[in-house]
């Protein structure tokens, strides 16, 4: 790290009265060893191991690598962690406030202190995705010839947001979102570390539990949660972090929600009923419920998807298209952000036309398969294009339907066993009004009718 005059003075404050950091700061881990979850990157031999130092050197020296991760996984952390631990000169710049300008003096002054003294430079860049094209371009350089190695930061898909010159020259090292294991560790370490709160309060279990959920797997949050709630504790003379206090010091009440109990399948069961019932205001509040404990957004996602096929279906086919893009637009954004995201998909869920027609269609179908009411594929629809098919029959008879005016040929398609048996009956309602009309003068068609009393009637629509 290059400091200057004002940071140095600011880290040199930091060590003479550590507290007047954030816990957040203080509980930095100072090794690798220490980093909670984000076990994936950092086994032996593993690039971020690399970068420090361990088993370094070489013509397979370390590639300079792109952090992607929901915020408060640790994309920062490392690149503190590597910071402290390498022997390298370390540049910190954030793409919020630096230009082209800076990047460029970076690189100019890490081929000085290369050629200079030998001294190699890691360039960590934050908020990389922040950058525009011409910015990232003028990295190139200085990755491909390994005048700094570049340990760059983003929450937004690098697939979208970096460009492709930058992301084949870097290893792409995806973290993912820490488990409730994980900021439970990092909490209690907190809690006892001379650099945390050093004993001076403990932290009772229905209490971690709060802090788990208002986390929701971001390390930063839960520490700074954690700070507020003991400084409250303390001022009014408490040696315990009690509910109360943690409820009134993060101004969040402690939502009834047990994410592996009844209350998560339950509170899930009237989101969706809520939205089958079309009761919009009901369907919201279910969905505040779930994100203000703490749920998997993905989890949420899943069942809006359900959703959409099994109580909308035909009557709004855009209804599926929008839960799909809703469940994407999580994976790629966490929350707060996803709160959003799942609120727009809920709404419109919600206010859609609903028809369980194609549930009921495919549970009977499935019904009769699974009663044993299938048999032979009818001979004109089987297989011909292999030797011998056509001794057996199979395709002899079959009917092209492109070459009928309307596309509809008067055959069999069913196995005799279930000739003319209907399983999708459309309803009125939205969009399917329209597959109501169009699938009984298809069937017309089919059984041989139609206007001239063969397949050969009016178009279809």
């Amino acid at each position: 790290m290059e400091p200057d005059l004002f940071t140095a003075a600011a880290e040199e404050r930091q060590e003479k009265d550590p507290g007047s950091s954030p816990l957040a700061v203080r509980m930095r881990p100072r090794s690798l060893d220490e980093v909670v979850g984000q076990q994936h990157l950092l086994k032996p031999g593993a690039p971020l191991r690399r970068l420090v130092g361990e088993g370094a050197g070489g013509p397979a020296g370390p590639a300079s690598v792109l952090l992607w991760g929901p915020p408060g996984t640790g994309k920062t952390t490392l690149a503190y962690v590597v910071s402290q631990a390498t022997q390298k000169r370390f540049v910190e710049l954030s793409a919020i406030t630096a230009g082209v300008k800076e990047v460029r003096a970076v690189i100019e002054g890490a081929r000085r202190a290369a050629g200079g003294y030998g001294k190699e430079t890691v360039l960590f860049l934050d908020e990389i995705h922040r950058f525009s094209k011409a910015q990232q371009d003028s990295l190139l350089p200085a990755v491909e010839n390994r005048w700094v190695t570049l340990i760059a930061a983003t929450t937004e898909n690098p697939y979208f947001s970096v460009i492709s010159p930058l992301l084949s020259r870097s290893l792409l090292l995806t973290l993912a979102p820490l488990t409730d294991d994980d900021v439970r560790g990092l909490l209690r370490r907190a809690v006892a570390a001379e650099r945390g709160l050093g004993g001076a309060v403990t932290l009772p279990g229905e209490s971690e539990e709060h802090l788990l959920r208002i986390a929701g797997g971001d390390a930063r949050r839960a520490l700074t949660a954690l700070e507020a709630a003991a400084g409250a504790a303390l001022a009014q003379g408490e040696a315990e972090v009690s509910l109360p206090t943690l409820e009134a010091a993060v101004d969040r009440a402690a939502v009834a929600y047990d994410r592996d109990g009844d209350q998560h399948y339950d509170v899930a069961s009237a989101l969706i009923k809520s939205v089958r019932g079309s009761d919009v205001d009901a369907a919201l509040h279910y969905l505040a419920r779930m994100i203000e404990a703490g749920e998997d957004p993905r989890f949420i996602a899943r069942r809006l998807m359900i959703s959409a096929s099994e109580d909308i279906g035909l009557a709004d086919s855009s209804a599926l298209q929008t839960a799909v893009a809703a469940a994407q637009a999580v994976a790629m954004i966490g929350f707060p952000e996803a709160a959003l995201t799942l609120a727009q998909a809920t709404v419109a869920l919600a206010l859609a036309p609903k028809s369980n027609a194609v549930t009921k269609a495919i549970g009977a179908a499935m019904d009769d398969v699974r009663a044993g009411k299938a048999g032979p594929v009818p001979a004109h629809l089987r297989d011909g294009h292999y030797k011998g098919a056509e001794k057996l029959g199979h395709a002899q008879g079959y009917v092209y339907p492109h070459d009928i005016p309307g596309a509809i040929a008067a055959q069999q398609y069913a196995p005799d066993a279930l000739a003319g048996r209907r399983y999708y009956e459309p309803t009125r309602y939205g969009a399917e009004a329209r597959y109501a009309e169009v699938v009984e003068r298809v069937r017309e068609r089919l059984a041989g009718g139609g206007r001239d009393g063969s397949a050969r009637g009016d178009e279809r629509d």
